[in-house]
């Protein structure tokens, strides 16, 4: 008997399919672009956009990793918790064999906890949720293990090289910003056009079908796990950089934004369903409602109502979705 094509969705990485949920997150981006491009004078500005990239960087980095694991069906709430190790990690690397050493070091050590939490969920059968959040506790413990608590920075004579992900490069875009671009459009082709985005789809759609075609699940779910943490490697690099240090409690919290993001851009919390591409409008959203907030001088004690409102929209939308194709 053969089982193949139930495991695969049809539209999974092979077709890009444009559909009313689309337009929508597109439509929603524009129309919010251009309120505040009526109602201030400096949003629709190079300076400010290159602002909103930079401001986007970090989150976009947790999007776009965060994208593959809900859409394989599994949850990373250790993400910024392996950015802190990572970065801590890096920081110490450099201040004994430079920069270009802590940076790979430091990306290393995110790609190894990535996928010794993946191993810890996969082994354990753990739902994802509650053992990512086991995970990150553990991970925050052992960043102030090895910091004695203290904030780590590289040594003054290595800290202008260190700080290169906050120059202009590209378009006059910040070194951060630009890896944030990049490292989304590779993560969307992954998805789109390769085998592996498709076992991704596959898992997240149907695990139990997925296997019964051959398709070896638990790897899958280590993969996107170790790509986690290679993403959330870069992105505390990114902030270490900015800050010119690392420490335990840096990214608290960024997490869930990472998944409000991708959840507002329209991937399925119910997993097998989503694209990259939604992750990115998702983080770009919620970074231009701060902008926004910022340029008009509201208080941004409502931004998280706003916020809020999106994510509930957003997972009620996704609900009726799933509930006529299911029909």
């Amino acid at each position: 008997m053969t089982t193949t094509s139930a495991a695969v969705p049809s539209t999974a990485g092979k077709k890009f399919n444009l559909n009313f949920k689309d337009f929508g997150i597109v439509f929603g981006l524009a129309a919010i672009m251009l309120f505040l491009t009526l109602n201030t004078g400096t949003f629709l500005t190079g300076r400010n956009f290159i602002n909103l990239f930079d401001q986007a960087a970090v989150v976009g980095l947790l999007a776009a990793a965060a994208t593959l694991c809900i859409i394989s069906g599994v949850f990373d709430l250790s993400s910024t918790a392996t950015l802190a190790v990572s970065a801590i990690s890096g920081v110490m690397i450099t201040q004994h064999f430079g920069v270009a050493a802590g940076f790979f070091g430091a990306l290393l050590v995110g790609a190894l906890l990535g996928s010794v939490t993946g191993l810890i969920v996969v082994s354990t059968k753990v739902n994802s949720f509650i053992g990512t959040l086991a995970v990150s506790i553990i991970y925050r413990g052992l960043a102030i293990v090895i910091t004695g608590g203290a904030i780590v920075a590289p040594l003054p004579h290595q800290l202008p090289s260190f700080q290169t992900w906050t120059w202009p490069s590209l378009l006059g875009l910040t070194a951060g910003s630009v890896l944030m671009l990049a490292m989304t459009v590779v993560l969307g082709i992954v998805l789109w056009r390769t085998t592996f985005g498709r076992r991704i789809y596959a898992v997240g759609g149907n695990q139990e079908a997925a296997r019964l075609s051959g398709i070896r699940t638990g790897s899958i779910h280590v993969a996107v796990f170790a790509i986690s943490g290679l993403c959330s490697a870069m992105a505390g690099m990114i902030l270490a950089s900015r800050a010119g240090s690392a420490q335990p409690a840096m990214a608290i919290g960024i997490e869930l934004t990472a998944i409000a993001a991708v959840v507002i851009g329209g991937t399925s919390i119910l997993g097998g369903q989503g694209a990259m591409w939604r992750a990115f409008v998702g983080v770009m959203i919620l970074t231009v409602i701060s902008n926004g907030f910022n340029l008009l001088h509201w208080d941004t004690t409502y931004q998280q109502v706003v916020t809020g409102v999106l994510i509930l929209v957003a997972v009620a939308a996704d609900g009726l979705f799933f509930r006529k194709s299911a029909r």
